[in-house]
Parts: structure tokens; sequence; C-alpha cells
């Protein structure tokens, strides 16, 4: 694969990030789970268990397109620096690995509440609760390992002779939304009274540095390709 194939696969796989990221987070794990109320979240998950599958289907291929990315990016910017390049593509190997190992906690309570006949509500909705808890804290990790991935690939943006240096900056503040809210959430005792303005914070940079850089490497790619 030369740089201009990497550039249309990155962007590619960055727009397939962007589709099932949002929705198996948004459109569902959000929706049906309830933080304070046990009983309604696992609820949700016996009611409507195709749902959570179609979940961790998303989430799967968000996770496939993810170590794609540590592969084609890696081609796109190793002429920049090749040792920061690779520091850059580990990070974002370590974020995938995480977040592997965090998807097979909702894996685990995909099984656990396929059928829940005869099981003991209250031992299965601590069983759920505490999966869940484990799925965001390692997601987390992962989340602020991919923050350091964005500030090395926002360096090697700006370094970069095929990429805008606005694109670098732009990336260099989506590290920071992720940076900060992931240190907040794990460090800070009073995470929950701030956790809006902290999603909201990690979400508008992300979106907006992520997303122009999908973009940027969209039409790009195209271009190359005509």
């Amino acid at each position: 694969m030369n740089i201009k194939q990497a550039l249309l696969v990155s962007g590619i796989s960055y727009l397939l990030i962007f589709i099932s990221g949002f929705y198996a987070n948004f459109a569902i794990l959000e929706t049906m789970v309830v933080p304070s109320n046990a009983g309604v979240t696992v609820s949700n998950f016996l009611k409507d268990h195709s749902g959570l599958g179609w979940g961790i289907v998303g989430f799967s291929i968000m996770l496939f397109f993810d170590v794609v990315l540590v592969f084609s990016l890696f081609l796109v910017t190793k002429k920049v620096n090749r040792k920061v390049t690779m520091v850059a593509s580990g990070f974002r190997l370590l974020h995938a690995i995480c977040f592997a190992v965090a998807l097979m906690c909702l894996i685990e309570i995909y099984q656990i509440t396929t059928d829940a006949t005869g099981l003991d509500m209250a031992s299965l909705q601590q069983s759920v609760m505490y999966l869940l808890q484990q799925f965001d804290e390692i997601w987390t990790w992962g989340l602020l390992l991919f923050g350091v991935h964005l500030v090395f690939l926002g360096y090697l943006s700006i370094k970069s002779d095929v990429i805008p240096k606005s694109m670098g900056y732009l990336l260099l503040l989506a590290a920071i939304g992720y940076l900060v809210d992931s240190s907040a959430k794990l460090f800070m005792s009073t995470y929950l009274d701030h956790a809006q303005i902290f999603e909201t914070l990690v979400v508008v940079l992300g979106v907006v540095g992520e997303l122009s850089f999908t973009i940027f490497l969209l039409i790009k790619g195209f271009k190359n390709a005509q």
C-alpha cells in the first residue's frame, strides 16, 4: 500500500469508526444503561437483547477499523519521522487493546442476559453493573492512551508536507479534550458533578479535530485515486 492508498484507507476507516462508534455508544448503549438504576438497566438488556448484540457488533466494527488505522496512518506519516510515527502507532494500538479488553465485558453481559430464567435477579443486576463499570473504566484508560496518540499524530501532521498544519493543530485540540476528560474521570473524585462539562469538551474538540481530519483524508484520498 502506497501513501495515496493509505490516505484513502485512513479516511474511510475513520468515517466508519465515527458511524459505528456513535451508533453503538449513543444509539444503543446510552439509551439502555441507567447508571443509577440497575433494575432498569438489566430490564432494558433483557427486553432488547438483540439491540445489545447490535451494539456489540457496532463496537467490534469500530475496533477493527481502529486497528486498520494503526497501519494506514503509519504509512501516511512515517516519512515525517519514523521513530515518532512508531510511538504514535504504538499508543493507538494500546488504545485498541484496551478497548478490546473492555468489549469483553459487554460480551459477557450479553451472555449472562441471554436467558435469565431461574436466575437470581439481584445477583444478575450486581454482575451486570460491575461489568459495565469495568467496561467504562478500561475504555477510559484506553481513551487516555488515545489522547497521547493524538498528541504525536498532531505533531506529525504539523511537520508533514502532505497534511495541512491546520489539521495538526485541530488534532492537538482533540488530544486535549480526551486527555482532560479521561484524566478527570479516572482521578477526580468530583467528576460526576462536572461530567456534562467534561463530556461536552471531549465531544466538541474530538469531533472538530477528528472529523476535520477525516474529511481531509477522504478528499485527499479520493482526489489521488482519480
